[in-house]
């Protein structure tokens, strides 16, 4: 019988199974990854390929707030190596740019 919300029992159950399954997954296929390697530093590389490869699609579509605000992050970054303080500069410049120009 369904709940007065239309969302069953099993249905929660299910969706619950799928994910327990995903991430069990997730953790034994994290374990076979090489720790070593061309593959090893491939898959160290990745979170900034990534990043990357998303920024210049935003800054490509971007105007100029977004490439003064990107430039403030850079150098923040250059300057202090600190990504919370990069994050920080980069928000706030984009904020105060977009309210300017």
């Amino acid at each position: 019988m369904a709940e007065p919300g239309g969302v069953s029992a099993g249905l929660i159950a299910a969706l619950a199974l799928a994910t327990f399954a995903i991430r069990l997954g997730g953790y034994l296929l994290g374990a076979r990854l090489p720790v070593d390697g061309p593959w090893a530093r491939g898959f160290a590389a990745l979170p900034g390929c990534l990043i990357a490869s998303l920024l210049s699609v935003l800054l490509l579509q971007g105007g100029p707030a977004e490439w003064g605000a990107a430039a403030v992050a850079a150098g923040v970054a250059m300057a202090s190596r600190s990504l919370p303080l990069t994050m920080v500069a980069g928000i706030a410049a984009i904020c105060a740019l977009r309210l300017v120009l």
